[in-house]
């Protein structure tokens, strides 16, 4: 029974759903996260405490509430809703980038924090602006920001209420593997639940190994 779950081609399409979703979402939060998290931390200005204050407390933000918050914005009434996103691929997308990205900015902001400390004289003192130094300071913390981002994609794998919201978990097209999960196991197909609860534990406990193994090293 297990090796014929393996071999179903529905298996495989959420399970790819759910990576292309996932790394598009997860690409997105990086590459807003981490500039602005090492602006966060570089650059003093009014209000930037409270930005940071809100980012972290966002790191609990509950997925149902901006699955909600998105449908009211891409639905038919709402100020979005011609662009027809609603129930697709793209509004899920959206969802888990919008859930992954205070826990970047969070993580990144934390690093730059004290190689700012370390460093940043010498950066000013060898001709660096603020602007150049973002790069060379994302550079100088790689292995935090990969840490940063490995987090960010564990949230989005791990992901169901807001994707639930936007996506309507519809049959090979916005279906994943934890929306499956839930629906597999209330229709009492447990063999295909249970696949994809161990594909997705599985890819779960990858990446939080890889996570505490990069958190484990010395940045610089």
């Amino acid at each position: 029974m297990l090796s014929a779950v393996v071999a179903s081609p529905e298996l495989w399409s959420i399970i790819g759903l759910s990576l292309a979703v996932s790394l598009c979402a997860t690409t997105i939060a990086a590459l807003l996260g981490l500039p602005i998290g090492t602006a966060l931390a570089i650059w003093d200005f009014p209000g930037r405490r409270g930005i940071v204050v809100t980012c972290n407390a966002l790191l609990g933000l509950p997925p149902a509430v901006v699955g909600l918050g998105l449908y009211l914005l891409l639905s038919r009434s709402g100020p979005l809703g011609g662009l027809r996103l609603l129930f697709t691929p793209a509004a899920m997308v959206i969802a888990q980038s919008v859930l992954a990205l205070p826990i970047v900015v969070a993580l990144a902001h934390r690093a730059v924090e004290d190689l700012w400390e370390a460093f940043g004289d010498a950066l000013m003192d060898l001709g660096a602006s603020r602007w150049r130094a973002v790069p060379a300071l994302i550079f100088m913390g790689r292995r935090h920001m990969l840490t940063a981002i490995l987090a960010g994609f564990g949230r989005t794998m791990s992901e169901v209420g807001a994707i639930l919201v936007v996506g309507g978990n519809i049959a090979s097209y916005t279906r994943t593997m934890t929306t499956a999960i839930v629906l597999e196991t209330s229709r009492g197909d447990l063999p295909l639940a249970l696949g994809l609860g161990f594909v997705l534990i599985g890819l779960t406990l990858l990446i939080s190994a890889a996570a505490f193994a990069l958190a484990g090293r010395p940045t610089w």
